[in-house]
């Protein structure tokens, strides 16, 4: 099973034909794509289910429909156990972007939190998921694939938030402000992170 976000409503990608009683289930070859996201955008559709048989089809299937967009990024601790957040469009994110040609994906990992926040020393301790989740560039949808990893550096200097990306501010931030920072996140960015620090939502009930 995937959930792909659409803001913060997700979008599941399952293998069974019925999740529950709220759900429009529909089969992903037939699923036009563009008008169910549009739905999504209004609040007129909040849950939806597209179902194949066979799990390995499903992201074929969506990635036949939209453009995508592979990008990396980190969940960055300091020797303080502290996370770095980025604040942009009034929300806490975490530092990602998209991959250049020539690169790997680790590579664009750190490349892009080094970019948006400043930060230096990183070293990727391990891979933790990818998300997904729909954007609309110059009225076009296309899916944007999150690689993520689990980062640790040393640095004690200062934090310089990248103006041009559109960032306000990059700030460490320890379990409590990591909680309330979290209020203010989206939903595929609190999938990166150990329950405790979650409040929980009707939408991560579906594991």
């Amino acid at each position: 099973m995937y959930k792909v976000f659409v803001n913060d409503v997700p979008i599941i990608l399952s293998t069974q034909e019925n999740i529950g009683s709220n759900y429009t289930n529909i089969p992903i070859k037939k699923a036009k794509i563009k008008q169910l996201i549009r739905k999504i955008e209004s609040g007129d559709l909040l849950y939806l289910n597209l179902y194949h048989k066979k799990e390995h089809k499903l992201l074929k299937h969506l990635k036949r429909k939209l453009k995508v967009i592979i990008a990396g990024g980190g969940l960055v601790y300091n020797s303080n156990n502290e996370i770095l957040f980025i604040y942009r469009n009034k929300k806490w994110d975490l530092p990602k972007g998209k991959a250049e040609k020539g690169e790997n994906i680790e590579e664009t990992a750190l490349r892009e939190v080094e970019e948006e926040t400043h930060v230096e020393g990183l070293e990727i301790v391990s891979f933790l998921q990818t998300t997904y989740h729909i954007i609309n560039r110059n009225d076009k949808y296309k899916l944007k694939e999150t690689h993520w990893y689990q980062m640790k550096t040393d640095y004690t200097g200062d934090l310089i938030p990248e103006l041009s990306e559109g960032i306000k501010k990059a700030k460490w931030k320890d379990f409590e402000k990591t909680q309330k920072a979290l209020k203010k996140s989206y939903a595929n960015i609190k999938l990166l992170f150990p329950k405790e620090y979650l409040v929980q939502h009707p939408n991560d009930r579906i594991s």
